[in-house]
């Protein structure tokens, strides 16, 4: 995959309540990157969601956090695609992701939802899969009946220290993601634990 990125968008929900809950890390993840550009994120009713604006390489990035809840983040993505004309494959969706151990990030290219009620929202409003994704592990509590608390409940320190070292370790290969260069960027993060 050689197209540049346009529109980053960390998936989470809204408000202080669910602000140290595992189902956040695409927001943290979002919220580093506006920290490291020195932006913040501005409430933007028409695209149903936060945003900023950064530049990288001489190229516009949008930061956005969906504030519909996980369930409608399609809502926001397609608005603010629509808005910039920015298409499917320019956008890298963060998020949560069951199926890997906390502290694990990985990069991936389309698939299906998983189960995931963000992607599975994003995926039928935008009307296909082919987006890029960064998959923060958040662990799987062994349990099918405890997902909901495990992804709602607050984080503990020592998964929030593991999930911050995911999205340090998925910083350093941004650069690669943003240009374009997404095999190099998965190599490069995957070859990491």
């Amino acid at each position: 995959m050689s197209v540049r990125i346009g529109i980053i968008v960390g998936l989470g929900n809204p408000g202080a309540e669910y602000a140290d809950t595992r189902h956040n890390a695409g927001f943290w993840f979002v919220e580093q990157l506006a920290r490291k550009y020195g932006v913040s994120f501005k409430s933007e009713k028409k695209f149903f969601g936060e945003v900023a604006r950064v530049s990288e390489q001489g190229q516009d990035i949008w930061l956005l956090k969906p504030t519909t809840f996980m369930n409608l983040s399609g809502q926001a993505v397609q608005t603010l695609a629509a808005f910039y004309k920015i298409g499917l494959p320019e956008i890298l969706v963060v998020h949560d992701d069951l199926d890997l151990p906390t502290g694990i990030a990985r990069l991936k290219q389309g698939g299906g939802h998983g189960g995931h009620n963000g992607l599975r929202d994003i995926i039928a409003r935008m009307g296909g899969n082919d987006f890029a994704r960064l998959r923060l592990g958040i662990g799987h509590p062994g349990d099918k009946a405890a997902v909901t608390g495990h992804v709602l409940n607050r984080v503990t320190r020592e998964d929030r220290t593991a999930i911050e070292g995911a999205i340090s370790a998925s910083m350093q290969v941004l650069p690669d993601v943003l240009a374009g260069n997404f095999s190099k960027a998965m190599n490069q993060l995957h070859s990491q634990s």
